[in-house]
């Protein structure tokens, strides 16, 4: 296990290296200048020679990507252009409100899409199976920003539900978090379980061919018993791999949903810094990002193992 995770690390870590070199050669390349907002109306040139010093844009672009290699080495992200917060600070603040939509709208697509994939793939041919295969079509087809905006008008407009918009933490109250989460993680995972509805149901279809399948059936074993114990287990390995990635997928791509609920994320912060050209502040989410998605990369190898035994010894 060791063994696998540091093969994993090692493979990752150029990966990363040129996901950082693309940002930030891509950033230098786009039009404009936040030092001339930050100068401002009469952008003074001694103030704009003043902040290229400050903020080393005086120098060439390999240099600049050193430093800042050098300062993320040391744990330094850098601080915000627009208001000089440190990034690790404007991170830590929004992460852990998409971590949290993360794990809910996850939750949502594990309860709606595996169920529904393996009555699909129990009952397949049936009018259930049909119906399980135009629902998650729906879920695939519908943008996840028309539904949040359907969802407002019916559930927060016309019944009174559920608030419309805005964020409250777990730790400062549960029923009121659960109120303001419930609906952007139906949003998010609603789409999700359409993907591991599918997923669900051709593993499940190709497990349910194999011979030791039709051997647990000829011993009397109850179908339920065949279908959770011995059938679901071996298909799992897949839906896992998908479910972690998917978890790093929302991470950085719950960009509209947050906007439309108006919800301070991960998201919004990266879209505030990419119009405002908030070089750090992207470089830092961006980073934190690939990050993420390695770290679910990993996890996936290790759950292989836990999930498939034979893998143990493989």
């Amino acid at each position: 296990m060791g063994q696998l995770i540091a093969r994993r690390i090692v493979v990752a870590l150029p990966t990363l290296f040129l996901v950082m070199l693309f940002v930030f050669i891509l950033q230098r390349m786009m039009p404009g200048d936040p030092l001339l907002v930050m100068a401002g109306e009469e952008r003074d040139p001694e103030v704009l020679a003043t902040l290229r010093q400050l903020y080393r844009m005086d120098e060439p672009v390999p240099m600049q990507f050193l430093a800042w290699l050098r300062a993320v080495a040391g744990g330094n992200f850098g601080v915000s252009l627009r208001t000089g917060t440190p990034v690790l600070e404007l991170i830590g603040q929004t992460l852990p409100v998409t971590i949290h939509l993360a794990i809910a709208s996850i939750v949502v697509a594990v309860a709606i899409g595996i169920p529904m994939g393996i009555l699909s793939a129990v009952r397949k041919g049936t009018a259930v199976d049909y119906a399980a295969n135009i629902v998650s079509l729906s879920g695939l087809s519908i943008p996840n920003f028309w539904l949040g905006i359907m969802l407002i008008l019916l559930v927060s407009v016309e019944l009174r539900w559920l608030p419309a918009s805005g964020y409250v933490s777990v730790f400062e109250s549960p029923i009121r978090s659960l109120q303001t989460t419930i609906m952007p993680a139906f949003v998010l995972g609603s789409g999700l379980a359409a993907t591991l509805m599918r997923h669900t149901r051709s593993a499940m279809l190709e497990v349910l061919r194999l011979d030791y399948i039709r051997t647990a059936y000829a011993k009397g074993l109850r179908p339920s018993a065949v279908i959770l114990r011995h059938a679901l287990r071996n298909a799992l390995v897949p839906i896992v791999t998908l479910s972690t990635l998917l978890f790093g997928q929302l991470l950085a791509g719950a960009v509209l949903t947050e906007q439309v609920f108006t919800i301070p994320g991960f998201g919004k912060l990266i879209v505030d810094a990419v119009f405002n050209r908030d070089y750090g502040v992207v470089q830092g989410v961006v980073l934190c990002t690939a990050i993420a998605f390695i770290a679910m990369n990993l996890i996936a190898d290790v759950l292989y193992i836990v999930v498939n035994p034979k893998l143990r010894t493989g």
